[in-house]
């Protein structure tokens, strides 16, 4: 089973967020289940967002997070992208980790993120 901690939504709307997604999953017998995490990650451009951890199949959690951008009529992040690197700067996580981010459903931007201290942090972003 697979599973991230680089996801996230709207600040704010967390808890309404990942209840939702996690009645639509049951509902839809998706192999997903998110929880809310404990920090925020601050960008300039597209506002705070509340991160959040899932477990489950990778196709069901991108399908799911983008639904709730649309449903929800939040901004949201769908991470997992990542840059080709060298083999050690992977090893020693170096790399940068990529998200697209949704707003109403719509792709409107992307993040470049790095782990600082455990926590996800924006190091650069642009608007589609």
């Amino acid at each position: 089973m697979a599973g991230a901690d680089s996801f996230a939504v709207e600040q704010g709307r967390g808890d309404e967020a990942v209840k939702w997604m996690n009645e639509y999953a049951k509902k839809n017998k998706a192999n997903f289940e998110a929880k809310l995490q404990d920090y925020v990650l601050q960008t300039a451009k597209f506002g705070g967002f509340d991160m959040i951890s899932w477990k489950g199949d990778w196709p069901a959690a991108r399908n799911i997070i983008k639904k709730a951008s649309g449903k929800l009529r939040i901004k949201t992040l769908e991470s997992g992208y990542h840059e080709k690197t060298d083999l050690l700067s992977s090893m020693f996580g170096a790399s940068s980790e990529f998200a697209k981010v949704y707003s109403n459903g719509n792709l409107v931007g992307q993040i470049e993120m790095t782990r600082k201290s455990g926590k996800w942090v924006a190091k650069s972003e642009a608007f589609s």
